[in-house]
Parts: C-alpha cells; sequence; structure tokens
C-alpha cells in the first residue's frame, strides 16, 4: 500500500481536496516504476479511482492496469477509498490525500493536474477550480476581507 501526502501552507484556507466526482473525475498524474525490473516508464500517467479497466488472465479489476515495456509484466493499482481534506494547521504537517494498493509496480512522483477546491476558514466562502500546478495558489476572500494562499507544497508518495 502507498499513500499520496501533501504538506503545504495554508493561510485564510482550510480543507483542501481535490475536486473528485463521478461527474467530474480527477486524474491523479503519477510517474510509474515496474517493481520487477525497477524500469521507470518515461511519460506520467493519470489515474483516476471512478475507471475500472480488466486484469489480463482473471477476473480483477484496477484503477490503472500498465504493461511494463522492458520486462512485459502486467501491474495495476487500486486508489482504495475517496480523497481526504487537507486541513490548515500551524505548523504544515504532512498528511494522506489518498491511499493506493499497488501490484507489480510503484509510483514515484505525483504531479498535481486538474482542479481542487478549499473553504475560507473565517468566512466559510469555497474556492473552487483551485490550480496546484504552479507549486503555490493565491486568492482573495471578499467576505473575510483578506488573501488566501496555499505555499509550500510538497507532495510525498510513502508506504501506507
Amino acid at each position: 500500500m502507498l499513500a499520496l501526502a501533501l504538506t503545504a501552507e495554508l493561510e485564510g484556507v482550510t480543507d483542501l481536496i481535490p475536486i473528485d466526482t463521478v461527474e467530474s473525475p480527477y486524474y491523479y498524474t503519477f510517474k510509474v516504476q515496474c517493481t520487477s525490473c525497477r524500469e521507470t516508464h518515461a511519460n506520467w500517467v493519470g489515474v483516476s479511482r471512478h475507471e475500472l479497466n480488466d486484469q489480463s488472465g482473471s477476473r480483477g479489476e484496477a484503477n490503472f492496469v500498465w504493461k511494463c515495456k522492458n520486462c512485459k509484466r502486467e501491474s495495476s493499482a487500486t486508489i482504495k477509498a475517496a480523497p481526504e481534506a487537507y486541513a490548515q494547521t500551524s505548523p504544515a504537517k504532512s498528511k494522506r490525500v489518498i491511499e493506493m494498493d499497488c501490484r507489480g509496480l510503484e509510483f514515484t512522483d505525483f504531479k498535481p493536474d486538474g482542479e481542487w477546491e478549499a473553504k475560507g476558514i473565517e468566512s466559510g466562502t469555497k474556492f473552487s477550480g483551485i490550480d496546484l500546478s504552479e507549486g503555490e495558489w493565491f486568492d482573495y476572500d471578499e467576505k473575510a476581507g483578506e488573501e488566501v494562499s496555499i505555499k509550500d507544497i510538497k507532495w510525498e508518495i510513502r508506504r501506507a
């Protein structure tokens, strides 16, 4: 089991979470490595918890099924549950966003493509369409009358 963990400095916002619904699925974008031959796939791959793919030679299904180009082994990964919201803490603490059951592969890097949402701590204002791909995000909370931000974003893939 692997977990994608986030550490970030949230200013004026809390409950940061990817927008991940059946109607608007979030594609978690990873670098993938085969655990048999240790070959790392050159391209980024997208994994959605709402997609199921058949595994060859079995009746099993997984969110992501991948065949290593080097050793030809088939591997799979499944996201175990809906993402967990990242709450504002001071100082910033690492927290698991999703947990993945990986068989024959490991995710080695994460790229935050897609939209996230959060809410204002003081005002409860909903901020959606948050783009974390630049490593930071800034906006203004009209109700609270203050700037809000997400900075010092660090992603980690670790054993769950």
